[in-house]
């Protein structure tokens, strides 16, 4: 291998976006590999940055960290990945991104009267919570009428932050 496809961990953060505290985290969940030179540093391909950009991608979608996992591991090893590649592993990703964006819409166009906490706080809110139904809705506490699509797994508020 080319020493110039080699990255250190710094590098790799810097031209990631990631703190290397995450590029060693991924790396021990099994995401990211590296060697390690003659004074025992980390050394990456320079490959590890798109497997970076999908896992920000992902994350971004609302894949969970095992979800990451199952579609890294449907790439190639001993090879960059191709745009075939990527497009293979994303392509379900439409399904989820459109239910994000109606999601998302409906999220928009309900700002004006509720986004959903059960907080009768507003006046229309005796309409979109009579009675405080929210409370023992088994979403609840917090918004228990977001939608799906903008919460995660364990059911809180999806957060776009990776």
């Amino acid at each position: 291998m080319d020493t110039r496809d080699e990255l250190s961990i710094g590098q790799v953060a810097e031209r990631s976006g990631f703190a290397a505290s995450a590029v060693r985290y991924y790396e021990s969940e099994g995401l990211l590999q590296s060697t390690r030179d003659a004074g025992g540093r980390r050394c990456f391909r320079r490959s590890v940055l798109r497997r970076l950009a999908f896992i920000r991608a992902a994350s971004n979608v609302g894949c969970s960290l095992e979800e990451i996992r199952e579609e890294l591991d449907r790439l190639p090893s001993g090879r960059t990945p191709t745009k075939a590649d990527w497009q293979r592993i994303s392509r379900h990703w439409r399904t989820r991104l459109d239910e994000r964006i109606e999601a998302l819409q409906k999220l928009r166009d309900g700002l004006d009267s509720c986004i959903g906490c059960g907080c009768l706080s507003l006046g229309t809110c005796r309409m979109s919570n009579p009675q405080d139904t929210a409370a023992s809705d088994a979403r609840a506490p917090g918004a228990a009428f977001l939608p799906v699509a903008l919460r995660r797994a364990d059911g809180s508020p999806a957060s776009a932050k990776v």
